[in-house]
């Protein structure tokens, strides 16, 4: 596949799986790779995926758990045109279904209350001071999906004893777990990524539909080495889980 000036290919390591990512556009990072490991689903599930960006979290997820079918959305076009051809280039048109739209339009595509699994990359800033492009900046700050709206589409989605995944900035986790309580979307299991200066990053966490309140803590998850740079096996005391180094 041809590229552009200001693309690359990226091998995945995973099943031999590749992506284009654009340097103009918004290029996924660790946030994704981590998410993408911890996602859970059963092959007959109904899973979706919210703003797909290039499609690394659904190509990961479909490689991992061979789920048939992810139905997945990205609002913006130069995002999704990526994306689509990240499909064709894996030949995983047949798994992930596409469609360029705004979420919350979800019910044009299936209905309410028929997903099983749902999972999300969001942005989680509500501004930030970079200068950036407009696609990097719908891609991090709340300009197309708040938190409250992201909660709400997403229990709007999910049956009854359904599952939300997603990952969040940690200073916001308080916002995020609100949220979700208010939709009945009940945190389960849940931790957060530390750097490698004891600082955390993100709080990842598991939501089920109408579930039983309680929840599971898992330690930390160390993503860097103390110089920031990324470790190449993500570790925990108790919680390992492979990555490679992008």
């Amino acid at each position: 596949m041809k590229l552009t000036e200001s693309e690359r290919m990226e091998d995945l390591q995973c099943n031999g799986l590749k992506i284009i990512q654009d340097k103009n556009l918004y290029a996924f990072t660790s946030d994704s790779v981590v998410l993408a490991n911890y996602i859970k689903t059963k092959q007959k599930d109904v899973a979706v995926e919210i703003g797909a960006g290039s499609g690394v979290i659904s190509f990961l997820v479909q490689a991992k758990t061979k789920v048939e079918k992810i139905f997945a959305f990205e609002i913006q076009k130069e995002m999704a045109s990526l994306c689509e051809r990240n499909i064709k280039l894996n030949n995983l048109e047949s798994k992930i279904c596409l469609h360029c739209d705004d979420v919350k339009n979800f019910q044009n595509y299936f209905s309410k209350e028929s997903v099983d699994v749902v999972f999300c990359n969001p942005p989680y800033f509500k501004t930030t001071n970079f200068q950036q492009s407009d696609v990097k900046r719908i891609a991090k700050e709340e300009i197309k999906l708040s938190c409250k709206d992201l909660c709400v589409v997403a229990d709007a989605m999910l049956k009854h004893g359904g599952t939300f995944f997603c990952c969040y900035s940690a200073e916001r986790s308080v916002e995020l777990i609100c949220n979700l309580e208010k939709v009945g979307l009940i945190v389960k299991e849940m931790f957060f990524t530390e750097n490698g200066k004891g600082q955390t990053k993100l709080i990842v966490i598991k939501a089920v539909k109408g579930a039983k309140h309680g929840v599971k803590v898992l330690p930390n998850l160390v993503t860097n080495e103390e110089s920031g740079d990324y470790l190449e096996t993500l570790h925990t005391k108790n919680f390992l889980k492979m990555v490679k180094r992008f």
